[in-house]
């Protein structure tokens, strides 16, 4: 796992991760509640990194408004 975070808020979840796929590429994944919003594999490091980038500003952004972070063995800060 190169970047994990899941935020609740009351009954709801999101989570953003980032994970090795395949031999060259990432994973880039984004879930809310139980349902996969975006799955994607990227070949670029430089995508990934913006892809990392978008997670962190948008937990952050959710973290304003009130969500707190749910710590899993995983969590990384980013």
């Amino acid at each position: 796992m190169i970047f994990s975070k899941r935020l609740r808020s009351d009954d709801h979840t999101r989570t953003f991760s980032v994970n090795s796929a395949h031999q060259h590429g990432w994973e880039v994944r984004e879930e809310q509640d139980d349902e996969v919003l975006t799955k994607t594999c990227l070949y670029d490091w430089h995508r990934v990194e913006k892809a990392m980038m978008r997670f962190a500003v948008e937990a952050m952004q959710l973290q304003n408004a009130g969500w707190t972070e749910v710590q899993t063995p995983a969590s990384s800060v980013v």
